[in-house]
């Protein structure tokens, strides 16, 4: 059964999120007259990453919902855990807007999805939400090359749950053997679609040490996955991928 759909997720996959959120974090601290609580500004940043972790971990599953994990992300970090809903989401939206001045897409993101465009589907499934996501595949130009943006959010589960792969194959009218998923979780992403019956795609633009999930193919730019979805691997062909 061959491929037919590549599904993506968005952050850190087609989109350089961590330069992004570091950049405009570091903006929004200095507006906010912030940095000096903390002995550098990659002090602030890890803690950010951390509380970002740790909320993203609870709205995953399930414990919270969207807006509730960027207000308890703000107050943690603020350390001021009586601040209003509002006076949260006051600040939040104001790191939005750094974060959004520094966003950017791979510089592989557009060669790969152009070399792509005649042969397969596409589509989106993010751990995020639609409101937010949606937004950021218009703003950076690419919202009209995806069919589907389907988001944990909305779909009331996340990935690695089976459950939210097998709505985009639904979605799309298609066997989980006829889509591969790329990712750059190896867990979340591409564990979680091999699991669901995709082929599971990770993404390692970082080179990780170690093999990763076995029964998952791993590249190390988007420059590779033409290839590797042509080659066929995963019915019977020889792969020079890991």
């Amino acid at each position: 059964m061959p491929i037919k759909a590549v599904v993506w997720d968005i952050d850190d996959t087609i989109f350089d999120y961590a330069r992004a959120d570091s950049t405009g974090m570091q903006a929004h601290l200095t507006a906010e007259g912030l940095l000096e609580r903390y002995e550098s500004a990659e002090r602030a940043l890890d803690r950010w990453r951390e509380l970002t972790e740790r909320h993203w971990a609870r709205f995953g599953a399930g414990g919270v919902t969207f807006q509730e994990q960027r207000r308890d992300r703000v107050r943690d970090f603020m350390d001021a855990p009586a601040l209003s809903d509002d006076d949260a989401d006051a600040w939040f939206e104001r790191y939005v807007g750094h974060y959004e001045s520094a966003w950017s897409l791979f510089p592989d993101t557009l060669p790969t999805l152009d070399e792509l465009a005649g042969e397969y589907r596409h589509a989106v499934l993010s751990n995020s939400a639609l409101v937010v996501q949606d937004r950021k595949l218009t703003v950076l130009g690419v919202r009209d090359r995806f069919e589907a943006v389907l988001c944990a959010a909305d779909l009331g589960v996340s990935k690695p749950a089976a459950e939210a792969f097998l709505a985009v194959c639904a979605h799309l009218g298609l066997a989980p053997a006829e889509i591969a998923y790329v990712g750059d979780q190896p867990e979340i992403d591409a564990r979680g679609a091999r699991d669901a019956g995709l082929l599971g795609i990770w993404l390692d633009r970082n080179g990780s040490a170690g093999d990763g999930p076995t029964g998952v193919h791993r590249i190390g730019a988007l420059s590779e996955l033409p290839a590797l979805l042509r080659a066929d691997t995963r019915f019977g062909a020889p792969s020079t991928f890991g």
